[in-house]
């Protein structure tokens, strides 16, 4: 039986999309200045006083731009089409015909390429025209999350009745613009369509990270692509300027690799492993560290100072010819300019919520070979964060990608956890159980 907090959340909410549904009869009906439409969010407002400049009609199906092969060579060459796998495995985990989201990418125009998911809702929205090569930019179809994201350059969530075309309202979308990761210019835009879950702070939380993650792994890619021509010009790399952006890759990785861009282009560089210990303790350690210090997270406490030194002019020659910008300065070691490393970003992510993004960002321990006691302790950091914020608010589908990793496969209490959050008759609380058993837990 329902209880009555959620009975009346209920009633509140029917009560809310009826209020919207009558400020959208008197708004599209030339009465804008009802009290009930002044009362709707701003941003909704705004978005249908542009609607209706446009001319969009309240129950119109939007044109279909990109058909047949015409669409299928316009995604193969969209840069996007580059991180779908990505978007896929955030937004749609697990069987996404049985997702109960549909996934939508589409270009800066707003033209929809890709339309993925749930395939019940899938067919329901297909009706409304939510389709790929379809245009659902504002003035095609009027408010709606992908079309309106892309009007204010920000990620939005449109409930309901607060869509502007009535063949629209059934549904609830969240959706976020995607953003070249150098000229910042709008590539795109990534929807999460489906019912009132797909409009959650979670979702929204959900959408931005994917969009965050994706403009990292196009800047990543960029820099490979960079990387060769790149180290084929030395001298160009010893004049090189300040770093623009510099990142330190040491997850799942023995030898760490650097990317750098600056103001002459790209450089991708793989260290060797005392090289990758050292400039992670100092990106880690951002106020400096005394030799005798640095010494001891690298080497060991009883490392004598003089066993550091050598090996601090080798890394100054490393970056003076990659990134001389990241050249430490002395008493006490640090660095001068910004170095993000990818398990900051995996923190990062953990402590805004998004643990499905976080996961799939995390690709296995802080330099797994290293012994320095420096990068240990880092890494049983990492590994603790990253377990304690998936147990204490992960989805089920988050904590079941969880213990099928190198991380959680042993993870007895993830593994309960996981048998509390599915249905009594789920078919993956077999597997589980006997993962259990074989623990002895």
């Amino acid at each position: 039986m329902p209880s009555p907090w959620s009975l009346r959340r209920e009633a509140s909410a029917e009560s809310s999309r009826l209020l919207i549904e009558r400020a959208h009869e008197e708004f599209v009906g030339g009465n804008a200045q009802d009290p009930r439409v002044t009362a709707v969010r701003g941003l909704v407002r705004e978005s249908w006083q542009r609607s209706a400049r446009s001319l969009v009609g309240v129950e119109a199906v939007p044109p279909l731009d990109l058909i047949s092969d015409e669409l299928d060579e316009y995604r193969r060459t969209h840069p996007l089409a580059s991180v779908m796998d990505m978007i896929r495995q955030l937004l749609l985990p697990g069987d996404e015909d049985e997702s109960g989201v549909v996934v939508a990418v589409g270009d800066a125009a707003g033209r929809l390429l890709w339309v993925e998911g749930d395939r019940r809702i899938r067919d329901l929205t297909g009706d409304m025209g939510f389709v790929a090569g379809a245009n659902w930019s504002e003035d095609a179809v009027g408010t709606s999350a992908p079309g309106t994201a892309l009007a204010l350059e920000r990620s939005v969530q449109i409930r309901g009745a607060e869509h502007f075309n009535r063949l629209v309202q059934p549904w609830s979308c969240t959706a976020a613009p995607v953003r070249d990761p150098e000229s910042r210019r709008v590539l795109g835009v990534i929807d999460v369509t489906g019912g009132a879950e797909a409009t959650t702070p979670q979702a929204q939380l959900l959408v931005d990270a994917t969009a965050r993650a994706i403009e990292g792994e196009l800047l990543v890619a960029r820099l490979r692509a960079r990387a060769e021509p790149a180290a084929k010009s030395p001298s160009a790399r010893r004049t090189r300027g300040a770093a623009e952006h510099a990142t330190l890759r040491v997850l799942g990785r023995d030898l760490a690799v650097l990317d750098v861009v600056d103001d002459r282009g790209a450089t991708v560089t793989e260290l060797s492993a005392r090289h990758a210990e050292i400039l992670l303790m100092l990106a880690v350690h951002q106020q400096g560290l005394s030799a005798e210090r640095l010494a001891a997270l690298v080497y060991g406490e009883s490392a004598p100072v003089e066993t550091l030194r050598p090996e601090m002019v080798r890394l100054r020659r490393v970056l003076d010819a990659v990134a001389p910008a990241l050249i430490p300065a002395s008493r006490p070691y640090r660095l001068t300019s910004a170095l993000q490393t990818d398990a900051d970003h995996v923190v990062s992510l953990l402590d805004r919520g998004a643990h499905r993004v976080a996961l799939t960002a995390y690709r296995g321990p802080v330099l797994p070979d290293s012994r320095a006691p420096g990068v240990e302790e880092l890494r049983q950091s990492v590994q603790a964060a990253l377990r304690e914020s998936l147990l204490a608010g992960a989805g089920l589908d988050v904590l079941l990608a969880y213990v099928d990793t190198d991380e959680g496969r042993e993870d007895a209490d993830a593994l309960r956890l996981c048998l509390e959050m599915l249905a009594p008759r789920s078919p993956r609380r077999a597997p589980i159980v006997a993962r259990l058993e074989q623990l002895g837990a």
